[in-house]
């Protein structure tokens, strides 16, 4: 069965710093992407970063309202996908979910096969 924990949350202030993680297991770690989506109240689920994994290379994407601030990465022999988030904005206060799928289109797309539970992040202004 595929897995993913997510972990990491918290209460941060503005310009702070956090980083989740999202423990993973049941697929070929190497050949999956796993992404990052969050949802604020009132507001529909958007992406925030997306890593597909290969074993001497990776892909990633972030929105733009992250760029810059958050870094996504992972470490192979954990399985285990990390994002790291900088100078944290109340704006990016929200459930953050971790989700996995083989094909990077469909996590771009909001459909990815496999999601987590989530993860509080609330950022104080």
């Amino acid at each position: 069965d595929v897995q993913l924990q997510a972990s990491g949350g918290g209460l941060v202030q503005a310009g702070g710093s956090l980083t989740l993680s999202c423990a993973t297991s049941g697929f070929a770690f190497n050949d999956w992407t796993v992404g990052w989506f969050r949802q604020a109240p009132g507001k529909e689920r958007e992406r925030v970063s997306c890593i597909r994994i290969r074993s001497n290379d990776s892909v990633t994407y972030y929105a733009n309202s992250v760029k810059g601030r958050f870094s996504i990465s992972s470490d192979n022999s954990k399985n285990t996908v990390y994002l790291q988030m900088n100078s944290l904005k109340p704006d990016d206060t929200a459930v953050y979910y971790c989700a996995a799928d083989v094909a990077l289109h469909r996590l771009l797309l909001l459909k990815p096969e496999y999601w987590g539970q989530g993860t509080q992040v609330t950022v104080s202004s």
